[in-house]
């Protein structure tokens, strides 16, 4: 990551001619301020509980795996050299209930592939989303109480929600429900359980963004949630200073490391969030940011390899240590060529 460093005074035309540093590929690479290699990428997957994999209609080129695709999917990152994948559910709406009780199923969706793809793969990481979104029939990230996401007794939930996760297998705990004080109760709670190693990565800065609809018709939440909106606990996208105090909360409860979501809206928030703090700082690639730049590619508006590598590239700017993203497995292949 750079930062500037420009000198009091510079040279002028003609004696200074920054077109020399561009005329060679060879030069170009030589100079390059930041670069993008498969160490940057967690790969999110999509599971549900049937058996063939079923596309999803407003992420071009995503879809949603059985348990045992999972697993290959695993397979593939760790011979790619992915680093780490993301698991995200599409529960039967059967088992979905007002307290999202089948997020502490210890054969839920979420560990049966974690345990699939912990005895497929021997050196990738498995990271799991801490919310109950998923697992509600009213689509919230808490548990409503007289008609109001209530903090505290959702935090109880959550924390037994990552505890049934960590037993699975899980590497990274990813409390992305924006309750109050969850990071430091998860924290304390592995650690009283003997999961000490098990990393904290917190969606610190996680926004009521309009970019996460393609996301919830994945996981099958858009319908719950309906007209619904999650503003009372996720963060305003006008704020910016408050995405430090939020930032600053989290690595004080234990966090590992540090995401900001969405992504390439909020470049500005990973700067400065990796600039106030240096912990490890991620950001997720959500999934409107990949159906904007993957449909237009679809439709030949864009060259859609370039762009996605050119958006992954604008998060190492912004200082990101690593990135959440759809295209992880297309940008592993062209690196490995």
């Amino acid at each position: 990551m750079s930062q500037s460093r420009l000198p009091p005074t510079l040279p002028a035309f003609p004696a200074a001619r920054p077109r020399r540093l561009r005329r060679a590929d060879w030069s170009r690479r030589l100079v390059a301020e930041n670069a993008l290699s498969v160490d940057d990428l967690i790969w999110p997957i999509f599971v549900h509980d049937g058996n063939k994999a079923v596309p999803v209609p407003s992420m071009p080129g995503v879809e949603r795996l059985s348990v045992a695709g999972a697993a290959e999917a695993a397979k593939e990152a760790e011979a790619l050299g992915i680093p780490a994948i993301a698991l995200f559910p599409a529960t039967d709406p059967k088992v979905k209930d007002e307290d999202g009780s089948e997020a502490l199923n210890p054969q839920n969706l979420i560990c049966q592939s974690v345990r699939a793809i912990k005895a497929a793969t021997k050196n990738i990481g498995v990271l799991c989303d801490v919310a109950l979104d998923p697992y509600t029939s009213h689509g919230h990230d808490g548990l409503i109480r007289n008609d109001e996401i209530v903090n505290d007794a959702s935090v109880e939930v959550l924390v037994q929600q990552a505890l049934n996760q960590a037993r699975a297998g899980c590497d990274i705990i990813a409390p992305s429900d924006m309750m109050d004080g969850r990071v430091g109760a998860i924290r304390t709670a592995l650690d009283a359980e003997g999961f000490e190693h098990v990393q904290i990565m917190a969606y610190a800065a996680k926004y009521a963004s309009a970019f996460y609809g393609p996301f919830r018709d994945a996981v099958g939440s858009s319908a719950n949630l309906g007209r619904g909106d999650k503003r009372t606990y996720q963060m305003n996208p006008a704020n910016g200073d408050e995405a430090l105090r939020e930032v600053a909360l989290d690595i004080a409860e234990g966090a590992d490391m540090v995401m900001v979501k969405p992504g390439m809206p909020y470049l500005d928030i990973c700067w400065r969030v990796k600039q106030a703090f240096g912990l490890p700082t991620y950001a997720y690639q959500v999934s409107g940011e990949y159906a904007m730049l993957a449909g237009a590619a679809e439709r030949g508006w864009l060259d859609g390899e370039r762009v996605a590598w050119e958006s992954l590239l604008a998060f190492k700017r912004a200082g990101c240590d690593g990135i959440l993203t759809y295209f992880a497995r297309d940008i592993a292949r062209r690196i490995k060529g």
